[in-house]
């Protein structure tokens, strides 16, 4: 579904992304790992035509999106803080962006329903705290229904309940055929949801693997000691 080839950024003389190349699809739940500045932020930055990368490609079924934007309508993203209008009612949020979406006929509400988001209906963006926008942006992430979900650290600043039903809703949209990425440092979380762990060292893809390979090839039942073997190597 998304095919990456050959993927290169630089920052000045900081070399953010050093020929990535890399394929994802359908079905998939992959956790993207890695140090801080390891290039995971580029990376999906590139994938949503935010930064365009200085060499390489990247195709969505098959079609080169670089410099497009139509694609973008298959992407759902959460990013790790959300930047709201301050001004702006909730309500207003919601219908801006079902006004920006007509071409979609039917939405997925599910998760405003579950973070019983209508309470925060008339409230301000600028006046909610951490948490709710975080319901907020994941409500929207998923509100259009795309076949491609970008959660950039998604449980970051929410309580453990509302973290266990977006952790549902990952799982439920992934037997939709969907493509999940998420960003994460959370292990136990990434083993609950993800199926493979996409792992990436100053600009270069250190390894990509099932999660159950990773442990046989370590020998280690949990995660988080599978990947520092790993990355000790």
């Amino acid at each position: 579904m998304i095919t990456i080839k050959n993927l290169t950024k630089r920052y000045g003389k900081l070399q953010v992304l050093n020929g990535l190349s890399v394929e994802f699809e359908r079905g998939q739940v992959v956790s993207i790992i890695g140090p801080n500045g390891s290039g995971k932020t580029t990376t999906i930055k590139c994938l949503l035509g935010m930064v365009l990368p200085d060499s390489g490609e990247i195709y969505i079924d098959d079609e080169l999106v670089l410099k497009q934007w139509e694609y973008r309508s298959k992407i759902g993203y959460m990013p790790q803080i959300s930047h709201f209008p301050e001004n702006m009612k909730v309500r207003q949020l919601f219908e801006m962006m079902k006004d920006i979406r007509k071409d979609v006929q039917e939405l997925d509400e599910e998760l405003i329903g579950l973070y019983n988001i209508q309470k925060m209906w008339d409230k301000r963006l600028g006046a909610l705290s951490g948490g709710m926008k975080q319901k907020v942006s994941a409500a929207l992430a998923f509100l259009f229904q795309p076949d491609i979900l970008i959660l950039d650290e998604p449980t970051a600043g929410l309580d453990p309940l509302s973290s266990e039903i977006l952790k549902a809703k990952i799982l439920k949209e992934k037997k939709k055929d969907k493509l999940i990425l998420i960003t994460s440092h959370i292990m136990s979380e990434i083993e609950e949801v993800a199926d493979d762990i996409m792992c990436m060292e100053e600009g270069n893809l250190r390894f990509y693997s099932s999660i159950a390979a990773l442990k046989e090839e370590t020998g280690e039942s949990r995660l988080s000691k599978a990947i520092a073997k790993l990355m000790m190597r």
